[in-house]
């Protein structure tokens, strides 16, 4: 059975690197039913799922890691949420033609920001230059700058799917520098052909036969939105009465469309009074001396 909308890690066991491997096939169709744009950003928005599943997995948190990549060329906005138990969004801006297919020629002068969002903890963000053939070598630029991790990506997606192959040397072992030119070296000759069509097990032992690899159990993958009417009324809520009501008496109903999976929601002026006695009630009376 091929494996479909699954992250697999794997890690060489004698040596200074690990690896994870991720395919998607059902989440990624679901993901793109709600945005629109032209194949070569489509494309884009597939490469970067991808990442930021894989990306998701290197870090141990509960939460959610977001990737944002916003220029001023004929792509706007790309943005790729995971979180820490593999569910993804995502959506893009851009015109209805987009030309190039390198990051600068697509995004022209841009910035990829990648934000980590923890349950209970403060955000933690990293910013690289948009530069580039791919996403994959802007996601490299950034361990290696902001990490101090030589890391490799290798980022593929068509209409049907979108997969990926991460690499990242571990400093802890003592000959990790000749392990990872070792496994780079191996890993190169990896086909996106090979990442369409082979199951995790298959690629690392077309790659890496003669290697020991550990590889771990499948983790499953998802398209799930995030959005919720509550989610929505702490957003009005923190507009204001003021704001509110100045909203409803240019039209009956506040509607609010989330740009991620399509939900439509409706406020309107019974529903807004509720929000605003609600937050009253939770504040408690006023108390006057």
């Amino acid at each position: 059975m091929i494996e479909q909308d699954v992250l697999r890690r794997f890690l060489f066991e004698d040596m200074g690197v690990r690896g994870e491997w991720v395919k998607l096939r059902d989440s990624w169709q679901a993901a793109k039913a709600h945005q629109q744009g032209p194949q070569n950003v489509m494309q884009q928005l597939g490469q970067a799922l991808a990442a930021v599943t894989m990306l998701s997995a290197t870090v141990k948190f509960r939460g959610s890691m977001i990737m944002q990549a916003q220029g001023d060329g004929d792509l706007k906005t790309l943005v790729a949420q995971c979180t820490h138990d593999r569910k993804i969004r995502g959506l893009v801006r851009s015109a209805d033609r987009a030309s190039g297919s390198t990051l600068e020629q697509m995004f022209g002068h841009g910035r990829l920001v990648l934000t980590i969002e923890p349950e209970n903890a403060e955000p933690y963000q990293g910013i690289v230059p948009l530069q580039g053939a791919g996403l994959a070598n802007a996601l490299e630029t950034y361990f290696t700058q902001s990490e101090q991790l030589r890391t490799r990506l290798w980022l593929f997606a068509d209409e049907m799917q979108a997969v990926g192959l991460l690499l990242q040397e571990l400093p802890a072992q003592q000959s990790y520098r000749s392990d990872w030119d070792h496994i780079e070296m191996l890993a190169n000759t990896v086909t996106e052909q090979e990442l369409m069509t082979l199951d995790c097990g298959q690629m690392l032992h077309r790659l890496f036969h003669e290697e020991k690899v550990r590889l771990f159990d499948a983790e499953p993958v998802e398209f799930k939105c995030a959005c919720s009417r509550e989610r929505l009324e702490r957003t009005l809520l923190a507009l204001g009465r003021a704001e509110l009501e100045s909203i409803l008496k240019e039209r009956d109903v506040i509607e609010v469309g989330c740009e991620f999976c399509g939900a439509h929601y409706h406020f309107d002026k019974v529903d807004v009074e509720g929000i605003l006695s609600q937050e009253k009630a939770a504040n408690g009376p006023e108390t006057r001396h």
